[in-house]
């Protein structure tokens, strides 16, 4: 956790927004009590799906709707009122939902003789109680999770046990298949909107101005790079007498003109869903700069982001609502790729299962996974390794034999001497390679020099922001620490490095397995040569 001294102060939503603004990803605070005095925070960072869905919730206030849930499961007899002859066309889409059927139980005496060799000496009266939960559980006075609960609490015997005596002396519960109802899961927005609609029609007046971003399943033959078999919509709804295409035109534009796109075209939708109104139901493609030349499918700019329509009169009918209604929706998911660049769904949605979609990390992400290992952990000793870094900077060139007096002063009350030194002749206080910087560079990761001739890899790649030198005196510092708590004289010395270890850098495992799994390489090799040396006076 990064936390500095000289900027503790109380972190708020405020503070946390201003430094994110400011590119910090941290913020000091004080701590909670004793044992952590001083915490430094790192403000999270929110999925890019669910970070759209907050961005539309928002959008669709400032434009007055209102917000609301839409059930979730709905019945397939619904689909058939708003779809009429194609219903079994939509519900071939739809999952279906499914559950245990709760099987009837007999207790004959053999069964009962296995009980009792499981859970002891039960009395008739046990087996009793044993038969009237079961009875309760078929009717569905006791729930599924309940009944090992429900049978030990009334035999005063462990859960385990009885969990082991349904296992071995009931087979049934082994052996059900799931059954099937005739529940859906909500394929798209508009079955909820129906019933939520038909509902209200009592008791709210129009004009009604709704909204809901809430997920949807559908039964695709396959997931792809551009469609999940569970997805979020972003739905709205205007019920009113005057409600018009171009009070869906008029949406659209204020909706996504709040995420960059502009130049809006409407055209009509090929598809015709049986619960619009015919030649209502239109596509709405909108323009945004930033897709342009992009390797994306819109890389001319124009992208179609919603579709909306005005409901059947026949369908809204079907629960009695007397209103015209614009629905209008796009799926939250294609919106966040745009929003995000990804050009895979699975990989935007679930990154957790990169390696299936193609695993991605930019040169940013690997430098900033590039970390010093051994660090000194008294301010004193971070004034020691500057102190060293600053010696190598100024004098890293001078001729040998030489040595510099690096800092000198008091640590865990000894007197101390720190130098750096070179003793062997005809070379120099440090190698060539001690300035040397570990940059990220098309995935490669390399140490490098700030020469002339590096130029272009430093201005194409990504810097950790660590060179050896610096890594190099943290681990000195250290090891000066832990010599002068025991009284002890201290040298480190480092010579020709060829893994980062050597020079006191550790690479992510992460990092590595990408790297090296992409054939890249980790080159950090180099002469360092250097030597510090602290003496107690």
């Amino acid at each position: 956790m990064k936390f500095n001294p000289d900027e503790i102060k109380e972190a708020t939503k405020a503070d946390f927004d201003a430094a994110w603004n400011e590119g910090k990803k941290y913020v000091s605070s004080p701590g909670i009590n004793e044992k952590y005095p001083r915490v430094s925070l790192k403000y999270g960072k929110p999925h890019p799906v669910f970070d759209t869905i907050q961005r539309l919730r928002d959008a669709y206030m400032r434009l007055g709707f209102e917000e609301f849930m839409n059930p979730i499961i709905v019945e397939d007899r619904d689909i058939h009122k708003q779809f009429g002859y194609e219903a079994l066309a939509v519900l071939d889409r739809c999952f279906y939902v499914g559950g245990l059927p709760r099987p009837n139980v007999g207790i004959s005496d053999e069964r009962i003789g296995e009980i009792k060799t499981i859970l002891g000496d039960i009395t008739d009266e046990g087996i009793e109680k044993i038969r009237l939960i079961f009875h309760s559980y078929k009717k569905g006075e006791i729930e599924g999770d309940d009944l090992v609960p429900e049978i030990a609490s009334e035999l005063k015997v462990p859960d385990s046990k009885v969990a082991v005596m349904i296992d071995h002396v009931f087979p049934e519960f082994k052996s059900l298949v799931p059954a099937c109802s005739q529940n859906t899961l909500r394929s798209h927005m508009t079955s909820g909107w129906f019933i939520s609609l038909g509902e209200m029609i009592d008791y709210r007046k129009t004009p009604l101005k709704l909204f809901s971003v809430d997920r949807c399943f559908r039964r695709e033959q396959a997931e792809d790079a551009t469609r999940l078999m569970a997805y979020y919509s972003a739905s709205c709804v205007i019920m009113d007498e005057n409600v018009s295409v171009d009070d869906g035109k008029a949406v659209a534009a204020g909706l996504l003109s709040q995420f960059g796109f502009s130049n809006f075209t409407f055209r009509p939708d090929e598809k015709r869903s049986k619960y619009y109104v015919p030649d209502t139901q239109t596509e709405v493609f909108a323009y945004h700069p930033k897709l342009v030349g992009s390797k994306t499918k819109y890389k001319d700019g124009w992208v179609e982001v919603a579709t909306f329509g005005i409901y059947s009169p026949s369908a809204l009918s079907q629960y009695n609502i007397p209103y015209p209604v614009m629905n209008l929706g796009m799926g939250v998911e294609r919106l966040a790729m745009i929003l995000h660049d990804s050009m895979d769904v699975r990989a935007l949605t679930y990154p957790q299962f990169q390696y299936k979609t193609g695993w991605v990390m930019s040169d940013s992400e690997i430098a900033s996974m590039v970390f010093v290992e051994d660090a000194p952990a008294t301010e004193t000793g971070r004034q020691i390794q500057e102190a060293i870094v600053k010696i190598c900077e100024q004098y890293g060139n001078t001729p040998s034999p030489c040595e510099f007096t690096a800092w000198e002063g008091q640590l865990f009350d000894k007197n101390i001497r720190v130098k750096v030194v070179e003793p062997e002749e005809n070379t120099k206080l440090c190698g060539p390679a001690a300035m040397n910087e570990i940059i990220s560079l098309k995935n490669d990761i390399l140490g490098l020099p700030r020469t002339s001739k590096w130029d272009e890899a430093f201005k194409n790649g990504v810097t950790s922001g660590i060179r050896y030198i610096d890594a190099f005196a943290a681990r000195c510092a250290k090891e000066i620490e832990d010599a002068a708590k025991n009284g002890n004289g201290s040298e480190t010395r480092v010579r020709i490095i060829k893994v980062p270890s050597e020079i006191n850098i550790r690479i992510d495992p992460i990092v590595q397995r990408y790297v090296t799994g992409l054939k890249k390489k980790i080159d950090t090799r180099g002469p360092v040569f250097t030597t510090v040396r602290m003496e107690i006076l």
